[in-house]
């Protein structure tokens, strides 16, 4: 909105010329989406305890999550909203990259909204049911994958790989279906790693940093070449929105770190995985984003492993509890230290992730 009312005066005053720049207008973005966190923070807290919004927890969980029943949950709405004015006041607001994105994030957060209402509502850890929460994710998933397939470029229906310059595979329509799968999984990744204070803020914060320079660099054709990866026109504005995102996430962590003052809720957790999965097919880094959420993959697939294993031995576990962190929490871990620790892996993982874009 910035760029639409201002820019134009730069011919009156010469240094308003600033705001055609991206890393300005991202910078900014975060620092209005930190202030918007940090300002509404308290009042978002303090109305969701007067609602009476509170975290149902679950019976069979560890026994130290007992002393959280009744924080407020729901904070993820706090950062929807911080991110979205951010977005609207510093983007261009003919991207069509960051519109997908703003959709994508509002879709899957309104699935979480309903899905932390009901929960609040019967006063116990169940929401919508599985069924019904997939079908929503699904239609969500598939609108934000058909505008990107409508609008396509020639890339967006090519698989990339780490160590490879070129694409593997042009998929074509079969990259629809694929796609909205994608998208889904790591919606339900994240949704399945937020289970202890701050843990999936951090790790996706992690996430965001490693987005935030590979759309930056992808929409720059010098850098793309330098680097050897595929050169998105138009991809580079959504720095400004990954930006926001990341300003939006820092600020929600200041009440969501141990003890949290609040919880993000399905509303966050679901919103934040399947925007990060959005972002992960515009920029062409789908195979990456597996190494730069390795933690998310983890968590993901402890689930996956105990229920397998569960049913095929017919009553036998490979962890004590799934999703992983539970499992280091029963094996004696303090939450805290399983956080640190969690979060150091969710930082390697995307050093890691980067540091393949000149190996190849």
């Amino acid at each position: 909105m910035f760029l639409e009312w201002i820019y134009p005066l730069v011919k009156y005053f010469t240094p308003l010329n600033v705001f055609r720049y991206l890393t300005f207008r991202s910078a900014y973005a975060a620092v209005t989406a930190l202030l918007l966190a940090f300002l509404f923070g308290p009042k978002v807290i303090e109305k969701l305890r007067e609602i009476k919004f509170g975290q149902s927890i679950r019976a069979d969980g560890p026994q130290s999550h007992i002393a959280k029943t009744g924080t407020p949950t729901m904070g993820g709405v706090l950062i929807l909203l911080a991110v979205s004015a951010a977005v609207v006041l510093w983007v261009d607001l003919h991207s069509v990259y960051t519109w997908v994105c703003i959709l994508s994030m509002l879709g899957f957060g309104a699935i979480g909204f309903a899905d932390d209402y009901l929960k609040i509502k019967k006063r116990n850890s169940d929401g919508l049911s599985a069924k019904a929460k997939l079908v929503f994710q699904f239609l969500v998933a598939a609108v934000a994958v058909l505008i990107l397939y409508v609008s396509r470029t020639p890339d967006t229906t090519k698989l990339y790989l780490p160590f490879f310059k070129n694409a593997v595979v042009d998929m074509g329509v079969f990259w629809i279906p694929v796609a909205i799968v994608y998208v889904v999984a790591w919606s339900n990744a994240v949704n399945l790693t937020d289970g202890l204070d701050g843990l999936a803020t951090g790790l996706v914060i992690m996430a965001i940093i490693a987005f935030a320079f590979l759309a930056y660099v992808s929409g720059r054709p010098d850098w793309a070449e330098y680097l050897g990866i595929p050169f998105i026109r138009g991809t580079g504005e959504l720095s400004v929105f990954t930006m926001a995102l990341l300003g939006a996430c820092v600020g929600f962590l200041w009440f969501n770190s141990h003890p949290a003052e609040v919880f993000m809720g399905d509303v966050g957790s679901l919103s934040l995985g399947g925007v990060l999965a959005v972002l992960a097919l515009i920029v062409k880094k789908e195979v990456l984003f597996f190494i730069i959420g390795g933690v998310f993959v983890l968590e993901e697939a402890s689930v996956i492993i105990q229920v397998m294993y569960f049913k095929f031995t017919k009553g036998k576990r490979v962890f004590k509890m799934a999703p992983l962190h539970h499992h280091f929490e029963l094996s004696g871990w303090k939450e805290t230290k399983v956080v640190a620790r969690f979060w150091i892996l969710g930082g390697l993982f995307a050093i890691i992730a980067l540091s393949t874009l000149k190996i190849q």
